[in-house]
This record gives C-alpha cells, sequence and structure tokens, in this order.
C-alpha cells in the first residue's frame, strides 16, 4: 500500500473500533439493566409478550435515549471499518471481495433502525406499565406492531452477517489478499460465538455490564484483528 492509502485504512479501522465501543456502549445502556419484577405488577400478564424488553421498564429517560442514539451515531463509523476490509480483501479481485462488503454495509444500515427503535419499544413498555387496565391493550398492540417489525429485521441482519463471515473467511483462506491466512478464522460470526463462551468464564458483574453488546462485542474484535494486521500495510 502506499502511504496515503495506508494512512487511510488505519483511520478507518480505527474509526470502526470506536464505532463498535459506542455501540456496545449504547446496547449497555438499554438492556444492561436488573429487573426486579415485583416493582412493575402491571408487566406481569404480558412477560412472554415483553421477551425481555420489561426490563427497560425502569429506565430514565436519558438513559434510554442515549443507549438509542450512541448505536445510531456510531453507525457510520462501523461503515468506515467495511471499506477497511475490502481494502483487505481487494487483492483477490473485485468478485471475491465486493459482495461480504456490500452485505456488511447492508447489515450496518439495517441495523442502525433496530438500534434506534428499542428507544420506542422502551416508552412503550414504559407507557403499558403506567396506564389503567383498560388502556393496555391499545399499547399492547402498538408494541406488538413493533416487535413484527423487528423480527424480519434481526433475521434480515443475521443472514447478512452470516453470508458475509462465511464469504470473507473463504476469501482470507484460499489467500492472495492483504490478510494474514490465519484471519480466515476471525470474522464477526466466530467472534460472536467466540464471546459467547468467554462469557460463561467472566465475573458475572462483567457479563451483567455487557448484556445486550454480544453483536457489537463481536464487531469490536473483529476490527481490533483486521486494523492489527493490516497497520502496517
Amino acid at each position: 500500500m502506499n502511504a496515503e492509502l495506508l494512512w487511510a485504512v488505519r483511520v478507518c479501522g480505527m474509526a470502526a473500533i470506536l464505532g463498535a465501543i459506542l455501540y456496545s456502549i449504547g446496547d449497555a445502556l438499554l438492556l444492561a439493566e436488573k429487573f426486579n419484577a415485583e416493582a412493575y405488577p402491571r408487566l406481569q400478564p404480558h412477560v412472554k409478550l415483553l421477551s425481555g424488553m420489561e426490563r427497560m421498564a425502569g429506565l430514565p429517560w436519558r438513559r434510554m435515549a442515549w443507549g438509542g442514539l450512541l448505536g445510531v451515531f456510531a453507525a457510520p463509523l462501523l461503515l468506515a471499518g467495511n471499506w477497511q476490509v475490502y481494502t483487505g480483501l481487494a487483492p483477490a479481485g473485485l468478485a471475491a471481495a465486493l459482495p461480504p462488503v456490500i452485505l456488511l454495509v447492508w447489515s450496518g444500515v439495517v441495523g442502525a433502525f433496530v438500534h434506534g427503535s428499542f428507544i420506542y419499544i422502551g416508552e412503550y413498555v414504559q407507557g403499558l406499565n403506567q396506564v389503567d387496565d383498560t388502556s393496555q391493550p391499545v399499547l399492547i398492540g402498538m408494541y406488538s406492531r413493533l416487535r413484527k417489525l423487528m423480527v424480519p429485521a434481526y433475521a434480515f441482519l443475521l443472514v447478512c452477517n452470516v453470508v458475509a463471515s462465511l464469504w470473507y473467511s473463504v476469501v482470507v483462506a484460499l489467500g492472495g489478499t492483504a490478510f494474514p491466512r490465519w484471519m480466515a478464522a476471525i470474522n464477526p460470526l466466530s467472534a460472536f460465538l467466540a464471546w459467547m463462551v468467554i462469557k460463561r468464564v467472566l465475573p458475572r458483574r462483567i457479563v451483567e455490564a455487557t448484556e445486550g453488546a454480544g453483536f457489537n462485542i463481536a464487531y469490536l474484535i473483529f476490527y481490533l484483528f483486521t486494523t492489527i494486521t493490516l497497520w502496517k500495510g
């Protein structure tokens, strides 16, 4: 790489690392909250529908807003990291390098929508806890419709990340990229699976503090390695 390209690769890598950190903080602000069921009796009949989102019932408004907005504002930083990934794969050819990067970019755009939507989910949960029984069906209906939107969005994110991760790893394993071949073992999917294993041996405080941040911790791991391996060009 020439000096200008190498500088850009480093900057984009550091931007992606920062973005993943901010995203993870946003996740923790939204979801790393202990839930005392006894304090929210109005939510008890709807626990199955809420599927863990009841933990947002006690979040202060500012925490919920910052939790959602941090991820939205961090999304462009992660997109910069995808350009870095493309640069690393590019020596293998356009047909090999472009598809996984397009999928990661697409996933990042949809991911910003999903993350920001948690603000509204939290609002519905808190409203459900505050209104009387006769008004609850209205909020339940609104929450249910939003949840139906989130399901295909999450499914799309999963498919994009699985396909992009496998494609990236195959290209790197075949050689001809700027990444060392051992980097084929490190992709967003494998990093997420590794994090799920690591969580089992971490202190409970750390596990609770990072609740909900698994996907973005995986991105943090991935972009740390891509940046380190491309740092010298």
